[in-house]
């Protein structure tokens, strides 16, 4: 056992959350979740890696298979609020959680990442009990698809069931932004859309209507699809989706990315340097075209058209490989390239060196997990739905489910005392997604997204100052 004794733990008001499996998805969240307060207690077969976090954070570690119920004894199952299976093997994980469900009322979340499951995730839910499945190669697929359907943006991310999204992008020189203050933009550009955050140097900045816009503010707004994309149009950035892909590794991430693109008419190359995965991909994928070969050979990517492709996205499990091939592309291409980085140890210098538009799988998984253990703490009359977590955690986006009345409902937003550094961006009401005005009202049923610099919010009550 490793660690400190759950008896003096400090974190009286968190959950109990049990987390089997200490790889890189489980020490992101033993990260995020020690910083909003839970006790946390992790199962893993390497001593090392559980030596490791328990000298990081203020977490018990127990050493043994997690599938095995005594050993989830010995963590502390039957007080557990959660089990939380990401090992490595998908069946391991529902094993997990299986066992955990026999013997507590805990909630549990697996990850499972297999294509094999993906057409059966909600009947396992059901049959099994649990409170989510979490595939986070999918989820990077989707986030990746949404930025090349709309490529000037650096990110893409979707709320209110895909009918809102928050769009990133950089203001470049000489754009019609640059020296515009927020207040006067009606004025310049028919939009529908707000503008929500802007981060300068580094800097994250909630904005008012005094804010003035400049050349290199990386800003995030929101609004419905069809008003993105007419915003983006305005401000003269591109809005026509690309008409072909080429993708370097051969991974599950890959196999669901170009699943979703073919599936939207948009032409699929493969490059994979496993003989036996190329031919899995040509069954799985007919309409792909699959490479076998070195995708990191510049003569290879030079022969199959990376210097007029549309888009690249290098997905090979290696970090390293996938920086530089973006940083090739950017050098030889106009394409717009997406990296994928697991590792998040050095966010500081990717942000340094542009490489556009970046993804970590990781923090899907563990804004969709953090969400839902912030709504379990949260009270009755509201429920969070989406977390996601904007500019390196400096700022986050909230999406609220009210289902009863509270102290926010059927008053209107300028009657209400908000909290500073936050906004009300969206509401969506029986289907339609609106920006609100200050005489508009939060009504029970009523999806409401808020964005603000403040953390740890866990009911729609929190906005209130």
């Amino acid at each position: 056992m490793f660690g400190i004794d759950k008896s003096i733990k400090h974190g009286q008001n968190g959950l109990n959350i049990l987390i089997i499996g200490c790889g890189k998805v489980g020490r992101t969240l033993i990260e995020q979740l020690c910083l909003e307060g839970h006790d946390i207690t992790v199962i893993d077969k390497n001593p090392k890696k559980l030596q490791a976090v328990a000298d990081l954070h203020d977490v018990m570690g127990v050493c043994g298979n997690g599938a095995s119920f005594s050993v989830q004894k010995e963590a502390g199952i039957e007080e557990a609020d959660l089990v939380i299976a990401v090992t490595g093997s998908d069946e391991l994980n529902l094993l997990c959680c299986t066992i955990a469900k026999q013997v507590t009322e805990c909630s549990a979340i697996a990850r499972v990442r297999t294509p094999d499951y993906n057409e059966d995730i909600a009947y396992l839910r059901e049959k099994l009990g649990l409170a989510r499945i979490i595939n986070p190669e999918l989820e990077a697929a989707k986030e990746v698809a949404r930025i090349l359907y709309l490529p000037g943006a650096l990110e893409v991310n979707s709320f209110a069931h895909g009918q809102a999204e928050i769009v990133k992008f950089k203001i470049t020189d000489g754009n019609i932004l640059d020296h515009l203050k927020i207040m006067d933009l009606g004025k310049r550009i028919k939009h529908n859309i707000l503008i929500c955050a802007v981060e300068r140097e580094g800097k994250i900045h909630i904005p008012s209507g005094n804010f003035e816009l400049l050349a290199g503010d990386i800003v995030s707004f929101v609004g419905t699809r069809k008003n993105c994309a007419r915003f983006f149009k305005a401000i003269g950035f591109d809005t026509h989706r690309v008409n072909d892909t080429m993708i370097v590794g051969g991974g599950k991430a890959a196999y669901y990315l170009a699943d979703q693109l073919l599936r939207a008419g948009i032409e699929v190359k493969i490059i994979e340097s496993d003989l036996r995965r190329c031919e899995e991909l040509s069954t799985l994928l007919p309409e792909a075209v699959i490479i076998n070969g070195d995708g990191t050979d510049e003569a290879l990517l030079r022969e199959e058209g990376l210097e007029t492709a549309e888009s690249f996205v290098p997905l090979t499990g290696i970090d390293e490989e996938n920086i530089m091939l973006t940083l090739h592309a950017k050098q030889v291409s106009h394409a717009k390239v997406i990296t994928k980085v697991n590792r998040i140890t050095f966010k500081t210098v990717l942000n340094n060196l542009d490489l556009g538009s970046v993804i970590y799988p990781k923090y899907i998984t563990s804004e969709t997990i953090i969400s839902y253990v912030r709504a379990k703490q949260a009270s009755k009359d509201s429920n969070i739905e989406v977390l996601y977590h904007m500019f390196d955690s400096q700022a986050e986006a909230i999406e609220f489910v009210i289902t009863e009345d509270s102290p926010v409902t059927n008053q209107t937003l300028m009657e209400l005392q908000l909290k500073d550094n936050l906004l009300v961006c969206f509401i969506s009401r029986k289907g339609r997604v609106f920006i609100p005005a200050g005489q508009d009202s939060l009504q029970i049923g009523d999806e409401v997204m808020i964005v603000t610099t403040h953390t740890g919010f866990q009911d729609i009550t929190d906005i209130l100052a």
